[in-house]
């Protein structure tokens, strides 16, 4: 019996579309206690991890909302690897076994996040495709593994994709010229397409996505909240063909998981392809 998370039709689905949905792959206590473990970040309960970084909302940060409680004013908690808890994401064994068969034995995660969109701020992702944050190549051998901790509607601001735009190239991305966007919220270029599908999802649904589809998120128009955590791997066989000129010092540090250890070489130091640049705003603070 064939007891591997992701189907044949899920395989097939992902490489003709550039997305694959997975119900319930995770159990609801898992979620529980992810969902926990955020309160007691951003209610201050806890002191952040080491290298944690803590968003908050720039709607909040300009003072366009005055947020009633804590976790009202925090847009995301991102790279959580030196959290014990949260960890158990990234290296929980049945999205593993998930990842390798899209991109092979050899794994390293390279940016983990839990999203939260809270209500009354615009809080929208444009449309992008997250291979412009990203060294490695070939774009197949990434992938990002989003699960939602919530229930997902179009009313509180789901996952939206365009199915097959991973066979596309890398576009050009730019800073929006919204009113009100999270830093390094970039959009591609050439305005939203209309061959779109909207990702509801209860919770613990898992949707597994290429690194060169185009996907964003809408507002959150309830009184709730949406939460969805997420990590993106790499594997430890692709080519780092940049980093950033800020990393010369301190190079980004990616977590081989599994497998083979990445190959040792030189990184050359450039600018990202396809990308604005962007300085993180005063307000985000990382505990370092």
């Amino acid at each position: 019996m064939d007891t591997t998370p992701l189907s044949q039709d899920h395989l097939d689905h992902y490489w003709k579309h550039g997305y694959a949905v997975v119900p319930r792959l995770l159990p609801q206590a898992d979620l529980e206690r992810w969902l926990e473990r955020f309160d007691d970040v951003v209610e201050g309960r806890i002191e952040p991890a080491r290298q944690m970084l803590v968003m908050r909302d720039v709607m909040v940060v300009r003072g366009a909302v005055e947020p009633t409680r804590r976790s009202e004013a925090i847009a995301k908690l991102q790279d959580f690897e030196n959290d014990a808890v949260l960890d158990g994401y990234n290296q929980h064994p049945i999205l593993l076994d998930a990842v390798e068969q899209l991109i092979g034995p050899d794994i390293q995660s390279i940016h983990c996040m839990l999203i939260n969109k809270p209500p009354n701020v615009d809080g929208r992702h444009p449309m992008h495709q997250d291979l412009v944050y990203f060294p490695f190549r070939p774009a197949d051998g990434i992938v990002a593994v989003w699960t939602a901790l919530e229930p997902v509607t179009r009313e509180n601001g789901c996952l939206v994709l365009v199915p097959g735009s991973h066979r596309g190239e890398l576009l050009e991305h730019e800073n929006m010229d919204w009113e009100y966007v999270n830093a390094g919220y970039w959009g591609a270029k050439g305005g939203p397409p209309e061959d779109r599908v909207h990702v509801e999802c209860a919770p613990g649904d898992t949707v597994f996505f290429h690194p060169m589809i185009l996907h964003g998120s809408g507002r959150n128009r309830t009184q709730g909240f949406r939460r969805a955590i997420s990590c993106h791997y790499a594997s430890t066989q692709c080519d780092r063909i940049w980093q950033a000129k800020d990393e010369a010092a301190e190079p980004r540090k990616y977590r081989h998981i599994r497998g083979k250890p990445a190959r040792a070489g030189d990184v050359p130091l450039d600018v990202r392809p396809g990308a604005p640049s962007y300085d993180f705003p005063k307000s985000t603070t990382r505990r370092g």
